[in-house]
This record gives C-alpha cells, structure tokens and sequence, in this order.
C-alpha cells in the first residue's frame, strides 16, 4: 500500500494523469500498459466506464506495480469509498463535493476536487484537497491558469478538460503541476490496435513536459 507522500510525488513527478472514459473497457488494462511503456504511469478510470469498480480491481491486480491507479467522475462519497476499496489511489470529481473529500482524506488517498471559478478553486484547496482540477479548461486555456496562480500561488492547478498533445506542456509552462486529458487514449488507434502508436505519443507527451520543466 503506497503511503500519501509516495502517491503525490508520483502524480507530480509524472505531470499527466491518462483518463478512460470509455463505453467499452474491454480494452482499458492494455491502453493502460501502452502508456505506462510510454512513461506515463498515473492513470484514471471514470466511473461512468461499465464496470468501473471491476476494471479497477483487473488493474490493480495486473499493473499496481508499475502504474498508478485512480477513479475519476466521482459524485459521491459512497462512490469514492468504493472505488477506493476497488483500489484506486485518487480519487478525482467533475465538481466541487466536500463530502467526497472527507471520504478520501479519511482513508489517506490523494483527492483532486473539480472547480471552474478562483471561489471554488479556494474553497477546494481550504477543504483539503491535494490538487484542484480546473474544468473544463477547454473554455479557459493555459492563460487562466496563470491568472489565478498569480494570487493563488499556494494551490496546485491540474487542468482537464480539452488537454491535448499538442497544448499539455503550454499548462505546464503556464504553471500547472499537470494535467488531466483522455487524448492519449485515442479511440481511432485503439480499434485499430495500434497501441504501439499510444505508446510513442505518450513518450513525445512526457519529453514536451520535461522539456518545459528544465
């Protein structure tokens, strides 16, 4: 069992969290696998995946080792606790659920709280959460980010929502710890079973970072 600190560390160290949000899991544990050979090793299964609390259970049986396993489109604190039973580490919402909170503090797992406005991003951080998840961030762009930094320099931003390959590494620069994007898991390449494609854009993602972070 990985202690808070370790599960921290490796969120930041790693800068993307790779999301699932699919109506087929069937092909979550080797997307998963693809993006880890890549180097990114924190990834998010969504609630609203079919099975959600079993695909959770097959990773962490199969990848715990090597991969940092979350659930992600989390409402409730029922839902968090079950999920982290399941065996997810972190436990992220689309929204602001104080509840949801206290449950992840209460088992010792890393919680990363949605909010859109400066208000719900402080009152996320003052609630205790590890990371607050700006979204969607499609609407605002790196630009916002910088923004609220300037007087909320203490908060760890990770933006979600309309992160790309192309744009991840402009929220870095823009002071993000990282980021939050299903885009690594195209959908066109998985039906294909080009998993090997998932796995050079998930090492091109992680150099675009490193490069902003020198």
């Amino acid at each position: 069992m990985l202690v808070k600190t370790e599960i921290l560390t490796r969120i930041v160290n790693c800068g993307v969290v790779s999301i699932a949000r699919t109506e087929d899991p069937n092909w979550i544990v080797e997307a998963a696998q693809a993006v880890k050979a890549g180097g990114i090793d924190v990834f998010e299964v969504t609630m609203s995946v079919p099975g959600a609390l079993d695909v959770l259970r097959d990773l962490s049986k199969c990848c715990a080792a090597d991969l940092l396993i979350g659930a992600g489109t989390v409402l409730d604190s029922e839902t968090a606790r079950a999920a982290i039973l399941a065996g997810a580490e972190f436990i992220v919402t689309p929204s602001l659920n104080p509840e949801v909170i206290t449950m992840a503090l209460r088992y010792g797992k890393v919680v990363i709280p949605g909010a859109f406005t400066p208000t719900e991003i402080l009152t996320a951080w003052e609630a205790g959460a590890d990371f607050v998840k700006v979204f969607p961030a499609r609407t605002l762009g790196p630009g916002y980010i910088q923004d609220v930094l300037a007087p909320l320099g203490q908060v760890l931003l990770l933006p979600t929502g309309g992160v790309t390959l192309e744009n991840a590494a402009d929220y870095i620069r823009a002071g993000a710890v990282g980021v939050g994007m299903t885009a690594l898991l195209d959908k066109k390449l998985i039906a294909e079973g080009r998993y090997d494609v998932i796995t050079r854009n998930a090492k091109r993602l992680k150099d675009s970072i490193r490069k902003v972070r020198v």
